[in-house]
């Protein structure tokens, strides 16, 4: 028998971390609070076994970026097929508002495989060898994505840094 109380706990202590990670990783609030909403509603459904789990927030973490990542792939074939539709239309793409972070705007740059990897390790707590097993990779892979993506994000936000330093002179 599921104890909804024991359930609202584990929410009311898990939800931010794992709304932060998913805002990390796809660089949209509307779209990170979505698959964060659809994650506890399963580990919900589920919770008679995830509760026994070592660790249920990671496997919340893990539901929600996959969600969140299977979202946005699906957009992409969205929009591949939308531009086929539209060949030669004039579109013109904006990019994000002055309002976004530049932290989540150069992790949106790097590429899927260095971006995961940051945000697991950097913002969400999470050991190289758990990095591993949750992206079914070698530690090694999970240690080199992390190298160049701390190198790229260094790159990234100093570029960003340069400009606005240039543009308000």
């Amino acid at each position: 028998m599921i104890d909804p109380r024991e359930f609202d706990t584990f929410y009311l202590g898990a939800r931010q971390r794992v709304l932060r990670c998913v805002f990390l990783l796809s660089g949209d609030l509307g779209e990170a609070q979505d698959a964060t909403q659809e994650a506890f509603v399963r580990a919900w459904q589920r919770w008679d076994r995830i509760r026994s789990y070592a660790d249920p927030e990671s496997w919340v973490r893990t539901v929600a970026c996959r969600i969140a990542v299977g979202r946005w792939r699906g957009l992409m074939r969205r929009a591949a097929a939308l531009r086929l539709l539209k060949a030669g239309s004039a579109r013109v793409a904006h990019g994000p508002s002055e309002e976004r972070l530049d932290i989540v705007t150069a992790l949106r740059a790097l590429p899927a495989g260095q971006r995961v990897a940051i945000v697991l390790h950097y913002f969400a707590g999470m050991p190289i060898a758990e990095i591993a097993l949750q992206t079914d990779v070698a530690e090694g892979t999970v240690k080199a994505r992390l190298s160049r993506g701390r190198k790229a994000l260094a790159e990234l936000l100093d570029s960003d840094a340069h400009r606005e330093e240039t543009s308000n002179v």
